[in-house]
């Protein structure tokens, strides 16, 4: 059975310890000449004050700070205040602030699509606990304003904590847990989140 999955980018599903419901947004900053940021795409803090989409399509070993929920700013076009679920990349009037909204909790778990097949379900929760890259990243539709990253399989690593993602479960969602076949949900969260860290990334566009 083929899973219904597209690649969705990270939908905040719960908390580490228990806590049922997704953590909150908080509120940062976004340079008006940032790249553009989709609902779900993965988003770094930088040493500008601002956030921006991760800095590779892979996550690299990029401190995370969350996950980008949407934004508000007010358009140079008409005037009025956007609401929007992706930061198009430009189009802000930059006398205002342009402002994002990230799952930022270090605890917060995401449900995310996977790129190829474990293989199997034995595989897949052999993975738990091991740790991956992000493939396609820094990428989503300019339709919908929604992520394409899902999780690299072949990255999968057992030791390498310095990659972004550590897999931590596996999804209740039947149509989408055929691990013989790509798109299937895996549970993930940060390694090394921004906020658990005294470092930030540099500034990017």
């Amino acid at each position: 059975m083929a899973n219904a999955n597209v690649a969705y980018g990270l939908k905040p599903v719960n908390l580490a310890g228990g806590a049922p419901n997704s953590g909150g947004t908080n509120a940062y900053f976004i340079k008006s000449d940032a790249s553009a940021i989709f609902q779900g795409s993965p988003v770094i803090a930088t040493n500008d004050g601002t956030i921006a989409i991760t800095g590779s399509a892979s996550g690299d070993t990029l401190k995370h700070i969350g996950v980008f929920a949407g934004c508000e700013y007010v358009s140079s076009t008409s005037g009025e205040k956007v609401f929007s679920n992706t930061w198009p990349g430009s189009g802000a009037d930059t006398n205002f602030d342009i402002v994002g909204f990230v799952y930022d909790n270090p605890h917060q778990r995401f449900e995310i699509a996977t790129d190829a097949t474990f293989t199997n379900r034995a595989t897949a929760l052999a993975a738990i606990f091991e740790n991956s890259q992000f493939n396609t990243g820094t990428s989503g539709s300019t339709t919908t304003g929604v992520s394409s990253a899902s999780l690299d399989v072949a990255t999968v690593d057992a030791t390498n904590a310095s990659l972004p993602l550590k897999i931590v479960g596996l999804s209740n969602d039947v149509a989408n847990n055929d691990y013989a076949a790509a798109g299937a949900t895996v549970v993930v969260m940060f390694n090394n989140h921004a906020l658990l860290s005294n470092d930030v990334e540099t500034a990017v566009s």
